[in-house]
């Protein structure tokens, strides 16, 4: 299918900007059905307002050691030392396979 760009309007803030027909074309690889509705300012502006509610910043990680084999690795929460906490392979070992 061949893409022209396309000039639409912003929701947010009402300016014009175009949309390119490449652009399209990874819309339509990806299988996005809708236009978009905010101009890459805007879409920037909305992308880190969601980011500041969830954190935003990077994700920490803490340093355990292993209850089932001793390993020192990382977990993406803090333990609060109430129960065992296992390195990722035993973690994966333990789990059920589906």
């Amino acid at each position: 299918m061949d893409f022209q760009d396309k000039t639409l309007v912003c929701r947010d803030c009402g300016k014009e900007f175009t949309w390119t027909a490449s652009e399209q074309d990874f819309y339509q690889k990806k299988g996005f059905t809708n236009e978009p509705v905010r101009c890459p300012d805007c879409r920037a502006l909305k992308k880190a307002r969601m980011n500041e509610g969830r954190g935003g910043g990077p994700r920490q990680s803490f340093e355990i050691t292993c209850a089932q084999c001793g390993r020192k690795d990382t977990v993406p929460f803090q333990p609060k030392g109430d129960r065992p906490v296992l390195c990722r392979d035993c973690f994966r070992s333990k789990r059920p396979t589906a």
